[in-house]
């Protein structure tokens, strides 16, 4: 009995963790922003009597070379930009020409100058451009797969443009090269080196001599599925590379890169671990989650500091060195918001234009597009990107986008004509919204900007499978469950609705759920049936980790029409006309074939998604009623549990009591 409950007891906790696993983060996005910690270890104040150093440092930049407009408290601004931040460090550098500019990874994927990263590698340029010393690789720079990234760094190698140094001591090289080193690992070995990449950079500003390692950090890894590298634990490669520092270098201050990230739980705060694990570390520029700290977070003597993303922030802090133990005491720190208050740098937005120029003759004249084309007018008031990931419920801006992916593959002119049951959209891959006015092109490549296809060519195109109706419920339930703690986990989607009570038993949210006609009548779901289902390429990559690690019980099997299980999800790939359907083209063709109601020769978006349309019902009711009701298998097992656990005390309490009665008849010994 006891090795049934642990079985079981196992197998449900499993289930949590690979969700977890599958829906976290960062691995959809690294894109959402997360919450802003309020942290322990506030700058201090001190006599600054030894030595001093100013630092800028930025991190998940995201390709956001030009300014764009987001939603903010329900009103359109400016954010962002390289030009802008320029100037800030320029303002910066004529106080303290020393200061040391860092950052932390993640500078490509996310907007249209993303698609000339392998031929041109404008991120690494434009971070030379604003000066900065040194960065790292995040999980995104792979995306474009090796020759990608291989080419992006070949590029800035030789562009003759300034380039930051690359730092990055946590690569297993030792394990790679006695395996074997493949194809692609050796690629990329040969790209690192002849950049330069290092374990650690020697920096000297002022009288102040600066290590600074980059660490790559597990979650990152998992989150980077086309990745063909190994790499040591990040605790234990830094700890090995602050040793040689301190034994060869002599250096003041020793600074981490990090593209590992803070979490609220700390025990799973990677960074927070790493500052632990390395005391000796004084300062760590923490990316990948998107945090912005308005405090520094400390352990020890270490420092935690983020700024968020998208470049609309730029971190800014001053640290001295004790005279009385060496280390390193925070006086001040900021993040300086990156808006039109400020005056953009000419030169800066006049190399970021250049870059633009080349994009529209290079990438996107091969999809009949410019980017300032005007695809729709708009007067609806879309989403947030932060309230997309947030706010647990129907967004209608994640409806506009699984419509396009339904519409895109069932008006494409080699239609198979096996209609879209369902299409989905992970809030994780939406990276932009849609703000009142024209929406062009630029827009919606930005809005849905991340991956590369096999073909090479920049946008994750969509893919075809097919699933059974239990595992449509399976999907329901992971969106009800898990997105409440992993918010990357929510789902949007066109031809499906549902209904789930937050207040029900994890795993068993689900009340209710059906496919939906083109009348919009319902269509009950059955579980042994086959459904076409669309969605973008990472999210099919990603859906087999559930299955590996949960049993079974999680299993969600992409399959080909006829009910075999697809081995290579890239065999599921979309083609037409010859070419891969991209997911940013299909809201693209979306948009453009709305009816123009005005009569000025573009389209308008239509009225319907200014509503709620009834595909994600949030029931709130704590009657014993709803929350007893349609119990799932999860709830079920979780019953199972809970019985074998009250069997089992039933069964102890009665041996002692037992035990207690017998003692008691014995005789006393004589």
């Amino acid at each position: 009995m006891k090795k049934i409950l642990l079985r079981i007891t196992s197998i449900y906790f499993a289930i949590i963790f690979v969700i977890s696993l599958f829906t976290g983060e960062s691995c959809l996005t690294a894109g959402i922003p997360s919450a802003v910690y309020a942290a322990e270890g506030a700058p201090q104040t001190a006599d600054a009597s030894g030595k001093q150093v100013d630092v800028l440092f930025l991190h998940d930049t995201h390709s956001h070379l030009d300014s764009f407009l987001t939603m903010e408290d329900e009103e359109i601004k400016l954010a962002g930009g390289f030009a802008y931040i320029k100037t800030l460090i320029n303002e910066k550098k004529a106080d303290n020409p020393h200061t040391l500019i860092l950052d932390g990874g993640d500078f490509s994927m996310g907007t249209l100058v993303q698609t000339i990263f392998h031929s041109d590698a404008p991120e690494l340029r434009m971070l030379g451009a604003l000066g900065c010393d040194v960065t790292t690789l995040g999980n995104h720079e792979f995306d474009y797969r090796s020759q990608g990234l291989a080419d992006s760094l070949s590029a800035a190698a030789a562009s003759g443009d300034p380039v930051p140094a690359l730092a990055l001591c946590n690569i297993d090289w030792e394990t790679m090269e006695a395996e074997g080193l493949t194809e692609e690992q050796a690629l990329l070995k040969k790209a690192f080196d002849n950049y330069g990449m290092k374990d650690y950079v020697i920096i000297r500003k002022g009288d102040v001599k600066i290590a600074v390692l980059g660490i790559f950090g597990e979650d990152s890894l998992s989150c980077a599925p086309t990745c063909v590298l190994k790499f040591k634990n990040a605790s234990d490669a830094a700890a090995e590379t602050v040793a040689k520092i301190k034994e060869t270098e002599n250096a003041d201050l020793i600074v981490c890169v990090s593209h590992s990230g803070t979490n609220a739980n700390e025990k799973k705060s990677e960074d927070e671990v790493l500052a632990k694990n390395v005391p000796e570390l004084d300062l760590i520029i923490s990316a990948h989650t998107h945090t912005a700290l308005e405090a520094p977070i400390r352990h020890g003597d270490t420092y935690i500091v983020s700024c968020g993303s998208y470049g609309t922030n730029l971190g800014s802090l001053s640290m001295h060195q004790s005279p009385e133990n060496g280390r390193w005491l925070m006086d001040s720190y900021a993040l300086i918001p990156v808006d039109q208050t400020i005056t953009p740098d000419a030169f800066t937005q006049e190399k970021i234009n250049g870059f633009m120029e080349k994009v529209d003759a290079s990438y996107l004249s091969g999809f009949g597009y410019s980017r300032k084309q005007v695809l729709a007018k708009n007067n609806i008031s879309f989403s947030s990107l932060p309230s997309i990931s947030r706010v647990h419920t129907e967004h209608n801006l994640g409806s506009l986008m699984s419509d396009a992916f339904t519409y895109a593959v069932e008006s494409a002119p080699d239609f198979d004509g096996v209609p879209v049951a369902v299409s989905l959209v992970p809030s994780g891959c939406v990276r932009g919204t849609f703000v009142q006015g024209d929406i062009t092109v630029e827009d919606v490549f930005n809005a849905y900007s991340l991956g590369v296809g096999i073909d090479g060519i920049p946008g994750y195109p969509l893919i075809s499978i097919y699933v059974t109706g239990s595992e449509l419920k399976t999907g329901m339930e992971i969106d009800a469950s898990v997105s409440d703690i992993m918010t990357t986990a929510r789902l949007y989607m066109s031809g499906l609705s549902f209904t789930y009570n937050p207040h029900r038993l994890f795993l068993n949210r689900v009340t209710d759920g059906y496919l939906t006609a083109d009348d919009g009548s319902r269509i009950e779901i059955e579980d042994d049936k086959l459904y076409r289902v669309v969605c973008d390429l990472y999210t099919g990559q990603m859906l087999g980790a559930a299955t590996d690690v949960s049993y079974g019980l999680l299993s969600i099997q992409p399959k080909y029409a006829d009910g075999t299980p697809i081995d290579n999800i890239e065999d599921a790939i979309i083609t037409t006309n010859g070419r891969e359907l991209k997911a940013w083209a299909a809201i693209a063709a979306y948009l453009d074939s709305f009816e123009d109601t005005d009569g000025d020769g573009i389209s308008n978006v239509p009225a319907v998604y200014a509503q709620p349309q009834g595909r994600k019902v949030v029931d709130d009711s704590t009657s014993l009623g709803s929350l007893l009701k349609n119990p799932n298998r999860f709830a079920v097992m979780f019953a199972a549990v809970i019985l074998v656990v009250l069997l089992l005390l039933i069964l102890l309490i009665v041996g002692i009591t037992r035990a207690i009665r017998r003692r008691l008849k014995a005789p006393a010994a004589s």
